[in-house]
């Protein structure tokens, strides 16, 4: 059972969409994954999955990405190619931020919640293993996760830093072209009906803590931020405390800061709440994203950010 305060809320966030919402937490969703072309070719990857009989179905948006039935989870983390860092298990929600912060071959790029390394993997085959990639995580048992999920990738850009990323901007300022927030949130998202444990401790007091934090973090990233560069915020809660809220401070506390569009090919997308309890959020956030959960995704937060040229 889901907690019913969340899900009086989820009505309230997603009225007219709220009863098909509610029917994706019932159900294990397909697993998704991504061939990394940094340890192996695509081609010969997709070759050897099908040869031992795990039909992968591919997604239409990204052609690195593909599915499977969710009963093969097990089977797929025991392959070879998965145990090699060919490839890596990924929600196709979580692939959509290296796409929509587009890192380039040769640029500085900061993950500023890194672990367990998803993200900073898929955007160092982005750039092609070229260029500077900060990861840092915090806490020590996921930073040396994040080490060895980057090492079994192949990746060779990657810099380490066990730290608090609020303190980062401080430490670093001006220094990346592009940044990843992909913050610690409430996890909404990922609750599960048929799971009570992931949905345990989840409480509109979390809430709010985690809001506290998300503005540190998101002002640490902005200030590290290289004038003219950009910045990706997401997180994998449904809560516009810990979506909406913190992007219009952001802007209301950086005026040079802007909110860029964010053109995605899906049907289960929709802009940005433009109110939350009575409060009117700046007129920009309608450009931030909102990931409906269906069968195949979860529910996601996506903002891109761009700081102005002239931003001190």
């Amino acid at each position: 059972m889901l907690p019913d305060r969340f899900v009086a809320r989820l009505r309230t966030i997603y009225p007219d969409r709220f009863e098909k919402i509610l029917t994706t937490f019932d159900a294990p969703r397909r697993v998704a994954f991504r061939i990394n072309p940094l340890k192996v070719d695509p081609d010969e990857a997709l070759r050897r999955l099908r040869q031992d009989g795990l039909r992968c179905e591919p997604v239409g948006w990204y052609d690195l990405a593909f599915t499977l039935p969710s009963d093969t989870k097990e089977v797929l983390v025991r392959h070879p190619l998965f145990v090699e860092g060919c490839i890596y298990i990924q929600s196709l929600s979580s692939m959509l931020a290296p796409l929509v912060l587009a890192p380039q071959p040769g640029e500085t790029i900061l993950d500023l919640a890194a672990a367990p390394g998803g993200k900073a993997l898929m955007m160092a085959a982005m750039m092609r293993n070229r260029g500077w990639l900060s990861v840092v995580e915090p806490g020590k048992d996921r930073f040396f996760r994040l080490k060895r999920n980057l090492e079994n990738g192949g990746v060779t850009i990657a810099h380490h830093y066990m730290t608090d990323g609020r303190s980062v901007g401080a430490k670093c300022p001006a220094m990346f072209d592009r940044v990843m927030l992909d913050a610690p949130c409430s996890t909404e998202a990922k609750f599960k009906s048929y799971e009570p444990a992931t949905s345990a401790y989840w409480s509109e007091r979390k809430i709010k803590e985690m809001a506290k934090l998300q503005n540190r973090l998101l002002h640490s990233a902005i200030k590290s931020l290289k004038p003219g560069g950009r910045l990706l915020y997401a997180t994998c809660s449904f809560a516009p405390e810990e979506n909406e809220s913190v992007i219009d401070k952001a802007l209301r506390k950086h005026p040079d800061l802007s909110l860029l569009p964010i053109d995605l090919p899906l049907a289960n997308s929709i802009g940005g709440l433009q109110s939350w309890n009575d409060r009117s959020f700046h007129p920009d956030v309608v450009r931030c994203v909102r990931i409906l959960p269906d069968e195949s995704m979860e529910g996601f937060f996506l903002a891109l950010f761009e700081k102005g040229k002239n931003d001190g």
